[in-house]
C-alpha cells in the first residue's frame, strides 16, 4: 500500500479523497493555485504545494507541475479526482515514466473510452448497443448540416473530449445546427483544448442512467448497481439518485453485465462509469464511459456501503477486489443534490463571491436517515470565477425513496448559504414537485417543467398559514427581546395584544393569538385568517439562522434572514418577506408608495460576473431580435447574449478580454 499520495484536484473532491486516504493510513499532498491558497483541501492535507496562477490552464491542467510536486514531496501515487487531468492518457503515461502510480485506469482504457468518437466505435465492435449517429470528425458547419439531415432531427452535437455538459448542443432543425456546431466547438476548445465534435440521434424523453463498475488488474470486474441522473440542466446533472425508480431487475442486470463486459474488453482497472440513455420502453443505449470517479459517486456508496475512493487506491496498489458480484446488495435509497453557485431566478447564471455564512445541516445518522455533505468550502471561502460552480453535494439516505426525498427536503431547508446566489431554492422546490416524487423523469424534466425558467414560487393557503405563524412568533420574540434591553422604553410589555397582521410580500393576513405566552421555548396557539387555532412550538432564539419547530404538528425548518422591521423566510423553495404589525400599522402600511424599478430596457447588462469572449456588433449597427450581441464566459460555460427586439447599438462599453461584474453595462441602445 502507498504511504503518500497526491491529489491533483481541488474543492470537494480533493477533500473527499483526503478523507478516504486518511482512513486507510495514507498521507496526502494537496496542490493549489493562487485562487485556492486558503482553500479547505489545502488545510486538510498533510502537505500542500503551490502550482501556479488561478486559471486552470496555468495550474491544475499543467501535468509537469503535478509531477514536480510529487517529486518534491515523495508522493508515490496521484489521485486525479474528476475533471482537469483525470481522463488524460498522456498525464497517466508521464506519471508512469517517472515511476509514479496513477490512481485510475491505464492509458489504453482512457484512450479507448475517454474519446467519445472512438469509444462508440469500440462499443460497436464489442456489440454494445449504441445510439445511431455519425462517429467521424466533422470538419465544418456545412458538413454538420448535411449529416444532421441524414440522421434525422433532433440531433445532439457533442464535443469528442467533452464532459460535464460542456460542448453540447441540441439541434431540433436545420436552423439550429450551424450555431450549435460553432458553440459546441468553441466551448470544447476552451474547456478541453480539443475542438472535435460529432453528431448523434437525440432520443426523445430519454432517461440518463449509469452503471458503476469496479475492475482490478487481475481480471475481476463487478457492477455496483445504477444511478439515475435524469434531472439535468443544460446537460449538467443537478440531482442524482440510486437506485433508479425506473429500472426493473432484468434491465438492471442486463445493463450491468454489458458495462462489465465493456470494462473487461478494454482491460479496465479502477472505478469507472458506463453511461446509458434509456428510452420509455427500457431500451438502453451506450452513451460513454467515464474513466474516472464520478461526481455523483456518493449515492452508490450510500446504498452499497462500498468506499469507491478506497477501492480505487487499493486497485492502483495492485490488490485484488475483495468484493464479488454476489456480495453487492442494494440497500435503501440515496439522493444527491448539487449545490451550485448560480442564481436560479436569473436563468441559473453563475455567481461568485465570498461565503459570508455557510452552515450545512448536521451530518451523520439520525434514526433511519443518513445525511452526508461533500464539500470543499467553509464560511469565509471565496467562490472564484475560474472553476466549476459546484459548492457542495448534499446527500441523504433512507430505507425508501420518498423518505430519502423528504430527508433531502429538510436538509436543504437547514442549509444556510449567504454571500452568493445559489440554487437551494430550486432544489428545495424540486423536492416537492409531484412528477419528481413520482419518479416520472427524463433528461428534459427541467426544460419541460420550467419552460420559462425558475420563478419565485407562490405559496398556497396551507403554506401561507405556516409562514404567517413563523413570521408572527419571530416578531413577538424580537419585540419581547427589545423590551428587555436596559434603559429602553418597553412599549410592547404588559398584556399581549391578541390581534396582528402579517404581511407576506404584498398580501396582508390577519393572525389572532389564543393560548400561550411569549417565551423561549415558545408554545402558542395562533389562528390565521380566522381559521382553526394552530399550536406553534419552537425553541428558536433571535439571531439563529434556522427556525426549527412544529406548526400544527408539522415539522418545519425555515431559514430566517432579518430585514427592516421583519424577516425573509425561506422554506421548501419559497422565499417570502414577512412583516408582522398591529392592525392600525397595517392600515397605514398599505398606503406606502411603491418605488419603481429603474428602466434598463436600453442597456445590455452583464448577467453574471464573467469574461467577455466577443462583441458581435458595432456602434451604430442595427440588429434584429435574436441576433447575437456578445458572448460572456463564466465558470467554463459560454453564455450568448442576444437582442430581445430590433434595436440600434449606440455605444459599446466593453471589449473582448475584459472581466465584468454582474450588471455591468456592456452596451447601450438608441
Amino acid at each position: 500500500m502507498f504511504k503518500k499520495i497526491l491529489i491533483a484536484n481541488r474543492g470537494e473532491i480533493a477533500c473527499r479523497v483526503i478523507k478516504s486516504a486518511r482512513r486507510v493510513g495514507i498521507a496526502t499532498v494537496a496542490v493549489y493555485s493562487d485562487a485556492d491558497r486558503d482553500a479547505v483541501h489545502v488545510e486538510m492535507a498533510d502537505e500542500a504545494v503551490h502550482i501556479g496562477p488561478a486559471p486552470a490552464a496555468q495550474s491544475y491542467l499543467v501535468a509537469e507541475k503535478i509531477i514536480e510536486a510529487c517529486k518534491a514531496t515523495g508522493a508515490q501515487a496521484v489521485h486525479p479526482g474528476y475533471g482537469f487531468l483525470s481522463e488524460r492518457a498522456s498525464f497517466c503515461e508521464a506519471l508512469e515514466q517517472e515511476g509514479i502510480v496513477f490512481v485510475g485506469p491505464k492509458p489504453k482504457a482512457i484512450r479507448a473510452m475517454g474519446d467519445k468518437i472512438e469509444s462508440k466505435k469500440f462499443a460497436n465492435d464489442a456489440r454494445v448497443s449504441t445510439v445511431p449517429g455519425y462517429l467521424g470528425v466533422i470538419e465544418d458547419a456545412d458538413q454538420a448540416e448535411r449529416i444532421a439531415g441524414e440522421i434525422g432531427y433532433p440531433v445532439m452535437i457533442k464535443a469528442s473530449a467533452g464532459g460535464g455538459g460542456k460542448g453540447m448542443r441540441i439541434a431540433w432543425g436545420q436552423a439550429e445546427v450551424r450555431d450549435g456546431f460553432e458553440r459546441a466547438r468553441s466551448e470544447a476548445k476552451s474547456s478541453f483544448g480539443d475542438d472535435r465534435v460529432f453528431i448523434e440521434k437525440f432520443i426523445v424523453d430519454p432517461r440518463h442512467i449509469e452503471i458503476q463498475v469496479l475492475a482490478d488488474a487481475h481480471g475481476n470486474a463487478i457492477y455496483l448497481g445504477e444511478r439515475e441522473c435524469s434531472i439535468q440542466r443544460r446537460n449538467q446533472k443537478v440531482v442524482e439518485e440510486a437506485p433508479s425508480p425506473f429500472l426493473d431487475e432484468k434491465t438492471r442486470r442486463a445493463m450491468g453485465e454489458q458495462a462489465v463486459a465493456l470494462a473487461k474488453a478494454v482491460d479496465y482497472q479502477s472505478a469507472g462509469t458506463v453511461e446509458f440513455i434509456v428510452d420509455r420502453d427500457r431500451n438502453f443505449y451506450f452513451l460513454e464511459m467515464n474513466t474516472r470517479l464520478q461526481v455523483e459517486h456518493p449515492v452508490t456508496e450510500l446504498i452499497t456501503g462500498v468506499d469507491l475512493v478506497e477501492q480505487m487506491i487499493r486497485i492502483a496498489a495492485g490488490e485484488k477486489l475483495a468484493i464479488r458480484q454476489g456480495d453487492v446488495k442494494l440497500n435503501g435509497w440515496a439522493v444527491e443534490s448539487r449545490l451550485y453557485a448560480e442564481d436560479p431566478y436569473r436563468n441559473f447564471l453563475p455567481s461568485i463571491g465570498r461565503l459570508t455564512r455557510y452552515r450545512p445541516p448536521a451530518e451523520g445518522r439520525f434514526g433511519d436517515i443518513v445525511v452526508r455533505n461533500d464539500t470543499g468550502v467553509t464560511e469565509g471561502s471565496e467562490i472564484p470565477m475560474f472553476y466549476d460552480p459546484m459548492v457542495a453535494k448534499l446527500c441523504t439516505w433512507a430505507p425508501t425513496r420518498l423518505e430519502a426525498i423528504d430527508a433531502m427536503s429538510e436538509a436543504l431547508d437547514e442549509f444556510v448559504v449567504d454571500g452568493i446566489e445559489h440554487n437551494i431554492p430550486f432544489l428545495s422546490a424540486l423536492m416537492q414537485h409531484p412528477r419528481w416524487r413520482e419518479g416520472r423523469l427524463s433528461t428534459g424534466f427541467i426544460a419541460e417543467e420550467y419552460p420559462d425558467g425558475f420563478a419565485p414560487m407562490v405559496p398556497d393557503d396551507e403554506e401561507k398559514a405556516v409562514l404567517a405563524c413563523v413570521g408572527t412568533v419571530i416578531e413577538l420574540l424580537r419585540r419581547d427581546r427589545l423590551d428587555r434591553l436596559t434603559g429602553r422604553l418597553a412599549p410592547h410589555s404588559g398584556v399581549l395584544k391578541p390581534d396582528w397582521v402579517v404581511r407576506l410580500d404584498d398580501e396582508y393576513i390577519p393572525v389572532s393569538i389564543g393560548e400561550g405566552m411569549v417565551s423561549i421555548p415558545m408554545e402558542i396557539d395562533l389562528s390565521v385568517a380566522g381559521g382553526q387555532p394552530q399550536t406553534v412550538i419552537s425553541d428558536w432564539r433571535p439571531g439563529e439562522p434556522v427556525w426549527r419547530g412544529t406548526v400544527a404538528e408539522h415539522s418545519v425548518a425555515a431559514q430566517i434572514r432579518p430585514i427592516g422591521n421583519g424577516a425573509r423566510i425561506a422554506w421548501r423553495g419559497l422565499s417570502v418577506m414577512t412583516r408582522t404589525m398591529l392592525p392600525r400599522t397595517a392600515e397605514l402600511d398599505r398606503l406606502m408608495p411603491i418605488k419603481a424599478a429603474p428602466d434598463t430596457s436600453k442597456l445590455l447588462l452583464c448577467p453574471m460576473p464573467g469574461l467577455v469572449v466577443s462583441i458581435s456588433v458595432a456602434e451604430g449597427q442595427e440588429v434584429k431580435a435574436g441576433e447575437t450581441l456578445a458572448i460572456v464566459e463564466a465558470m467554463k460555460m459560454e453564455n450568448v447574449l442576444r437582442a430581445d427586439r430590433d434595436l440600434t447599438v449606440e455605444r459599446i462599453n466593453a471589449k473582448p478580454g475584459e472581466s465584468l461584474a454582474v450588471d455591468a453595462v456592456i452596451m447601450e441602445f438608441a
